[in-house]
């Protein structure tokens, strides 16, 4: 199988554009520094072997009237990217809308479906030929949540998860459908995130049963984006080409509450699954190539959650599952979105608050990264020879 990525490790720069907790735009490729030191940027995730990265383009800023767009300073991030030799995966919307918009306003579909169109047609016309990785809505059930279920951010409603769902793979699957019409060098990467819900103990079997369902509903986004559920919204599994998986030390937890799983406990609870097996049962229910599209870990437990993530991926390489990729994100430093003066530490490099945007190496999670490169290289030179 063919590996389009220029790297399998990857880098992540943290890209939303959303309104915050508080009803404030936070824009955190401005926040951190990654707009001004994105040559900069690029040459130290080079200096570690990576060459592919996600990006984003900001839909509140690139719109800046409705249906009136401008797209320089993206190509400004093309333009360093093809000069450091660095491949751009790029999220249409990461969790940002326009200030006059909502996704559950009427327009929402038909305005993120014109802002896909342009941003392909600007792609393919500047760069005729080459293939364009899109992921064209963020997570779509962690947004719906956040914004629906929560009150969070926009729409700020609790009890209308999945109408927000519903509203943004409508728009999700219409936006894919024009891009493909436009070039058939687009490719799709989805980016959902990929949890375990388990009952808490001796559970009865209405907890046996809400987990079942807890966990089923991971998959709706993308089952709606391939057609296997609400076939009205005109899904198909063509639409889709690689499935990305974000990952965190939070998603495991009990239902009913928010009481997470450990991932490092001396002795592991029962109801704790390994990464590597949530991985395949994902893949089973697509048969896609698939990324692990986020991960990372904040503070000094670092480097031990970049040695976990190589070794349960090397577990997946070694069954011979057509793993594309692991991303790094943020692979700088992010502040948080609520408290924006709040910095996570959850990069390989730290960002030096004392002199603006500086960056700092966390020297142990890049030798654990260098540690995952190395192990993961061997998983694959022995599939290759295998195959």
């Amino acid at each position: 199988m063919i590996n389009e990525f220029k790297s399998f490790w990857m880098a992540g720069f943290e890209c939303t554009d959303q309104m915050n907790a508080h009803g404030d735009r936070v824009d955190l490729l401005e926040l951190t520094g990654h707009l001004k030191l994105i040559r900069e940027d690029y040459a130290r995730v080079c200096s570690l072997g990576i060459r592919t990265v996600r990006e984003g383009i900001r839909w509140s800023v690139v719109e800046y009237e409705p249906y009136q767009y401008n797209f320089e300073y993206v190509h400004e991030m093309i333009r360093a990217g093809k000069q450091y030799g660095v491949q751009q995966i790029w999220d249409i919307c990461h969790f940002g809308y326009p200030d006059d918009l909502s996704p559950l306003y009427p327009h929402f579909k038909s305005r993120f479906v014109a802002l896909c169109k342009a941003f392909a047609s600007f792609y393919t016309e500047n760069y005729p030929g080459e293939i364009l990785h899109v992921t064209p809505i963020n997570e779509v059930s962690f947004i719906s949540w956040l914004g629906g279920e929560a009150g969070l951010t926009v729409p700020y409603c609790t009890k209308n998860g999945w109408e927000l769902k519903y509203a943004l793979m409508g728009a999700y699957i219409a936006g894919v459908k024009a891009m493909k019409k436009i070039s058939e060098d687009i490719r799709v990467v989805t980016t959902e995130p990929l949890v375990n819900m388990v009952p808490g103990l001796n559970p009865d079997a209405g907890a046996l049963a809400r987990a079942v369902l807890e966990n089923e509903q991971q998959f709706q986004a993308v089952d709606m984006l391939c057609g296997r559920i609400c076939p009205e919204l005109g899904g198909s599994v063509d639409l889709v080409d690689i499935i990305g998986f974000n990952y965190y030390y939070n998603n495991q937890w009990i239902v009913g509450g928010f009481e997470f799983l450990g991932w490092n406990d001396p002795v592991p609870d029962p109801r704790y699954m390994n990464l590597s097996d949530l991985l395949e049962t994902a893949y089973r229910r697509y048969k896609k190539p698939f990324i692990l599209s986020e991960t990372s870990h904040s503070k000094e437990d670092r480097p031990l959650w970049i040695q976990m993530i190589a070794s349960e991926c090397a577990k997946v390489i070694a069954r011979g599952l057509p793993m594309l990729g692991i991303c790094i994100y943020p692979i700088i430093d992010r502040p948080d979105w609520d408290h924006p003066a709040v910095w996570h530490n959850s990069g390989i490099w730290d960002t030096d608050l004392l002199t603006g945007h500086g960056r700092v190496l966390h020297e142990p999670s890049a030798k654990a990264l260098l540690a995952g490169q190395k192990l993961i290289s061997r998983y694959l030179e022995i599939t290759e020879t295998t195959v």
